[in-house]
């Protein structure tokens, strides 16, 4: 059981305080009755709320899948940029995030959601999710980098080392600019730009195409979004603990 006013400002209607007005105003109806106290507790999955004559439905959790632009840092506010949450138009709720982040030239799968352990469960070093890019870098990349992506690679300095984890590379493309997905299973800070300038070469696009079990949907365009299917929240919350 929620209060009225509680459950009208978690479902974006406004601020706790705006919200109150709407129903001390005689704008909000329960079950079809008007309701004019605030603090009136309803059943948040059993009562009909609407605000306007219109239907307020309640959601515990919310699930997108972005195809991220270039241009947009991953943050749920930022006084400057634009953020990954302003993209997402038909949020119910206020509490969203991002998991995880990709840099603000990155292109590609951002999961969005107010579901912090299912972001645990994919975030966390320890789980090993593997994620995969597409990678266009300056560069004629080889069978050397694929061996040596596939032990691990100092993206620090000699005197402070920073390894990462092994990593697959596949090269799909090889020239003066190649083409090639990577997939790893960790994110340090420009993690895959680094690994690069380590071998000399130079990050031109980068684009996440997968995420654990969750694969961006090759029909949004980028800056679309669409809600994750029951499938595959259900792929995501219950087989990335335990496939990798």
């Amino acid at each position: 059981m929620l209060r009225l006013d509680r459950y009208l400002a978690e479902m974006g209607a406004g601020s706790r305080q705006e919200v109150k007005k709407y129903i001390r105003k005689g704008k909000v109806k329960v079950n079809g009755d008007t309701v004019r106290n605030p603090e009136q507790k309803v059943d948040e999955f059993r009562d009909r709320i609407c605000l306007d004559e219109k239907e307020i439905a309640y959601a515990s959790f919310e699930y997108f899948m972005l195809n991220k632009p270039a241009g947009v840092v991953s943050a749920t506010q930022d006084r400057r940029e634009k953020t990954v949450l302003d993209l997402i138009q038909s949020k119910k709720r206020k509490d969203l995030f991002p998991v995880g982040r990709l840099d603000k030239d990155t292109e590609g799968l951002l999961l969005i959601t107010n579901d912090g352990m299912l972001a645990h469960r994919l975030l966390s070093p320890g789980k090993h999710v593997d994620k995969t890019y597409f990678v266009r870098v300056q560069g004629r990349v080889t069978e050397k980098e694929v061996e040596l992506f596939g032990k691990r690679v100092n993206i620090g300095t000699s005197e402070k080392p920073e390894w990462t984890m092994p990593a697959e590379l596949t090269v799909l493309e090889s020239g003066e600019i190649s083409e090639v997905r990577l997939t790893i299973q960790e994110g340090k800070y420009h993690q895959i730009k680094r690994m690069f300038q380590a071998v000399d070469m130079k990050v031109l696009y980068l684009k996440r195409e997968r995420m654990g079990l969750l694969k961006l949907d090759l029909s949004l365009e980028p800056g679309q979004y669409r809600a994750l299917t029951q499938e595959e929240i259900q792929r995501v919350a219950d087989k990335d603990v335990t496939e990798y």
